[in-house]
């Protein structure tokens, strides 16, 4: 079936929008983590802490992002920052890590593939 004038008509109610982004702009609070996201990231922050690589951590949620923050020692920058911005999730994706430097190193959509960047590598070990 062919439409006239050469134009395509688009459906907009097919357009998804959660309602606590909505909620969250309309009443200026800022982004928050779920507790399944806090979940993944204190899973990976725990097994990172066992592993004597991280000692401390922050959460800071800010008006357009929240972020989790990874610290070696208190007193240092940290070493790593997971953040979720809602403004890029059309775009490059809600989750990113961040290096020290300020290099992202891994950003996209699922939160689990992220989280990915910490999975330590097999190494060959001489006997």
């Amino acid at each position: 079936m062919e439409r006239s004038g050469g134009t395509e008509e688009t459906d907009d109610s097919s357009i998804l929008i959660p309602l606590n982004e909505v909620r969250r702009e309309r009443l200026g609070m800022p982004v928050t983590f779920q507790r399944r996201e806090l979940d993944q990231i204190l899973r990976i922050y725990g097994r990172m802490v066992a592993a004597n690589e991280w000692r401390d951590y922050a959460i800071d949620h800010l008006a357009d992002r929240a972020v989790f923050s990874v610290f070696r020692r208190t007193s240092e920058t940290p070493l790593y920052r997971i953040a979720k911005t809602p403004a890029l999730a059309r775009k490059q994706g809600v989750w990113s890590v961040i290096s020290s430097t300020g290099t992202i190193l891994r950003r996209g959509h699922d939160l689990t593939k992220v989280l990915t960047v910490f999975d330590s590598k097999l190494r060959l070990v001489k006997a």
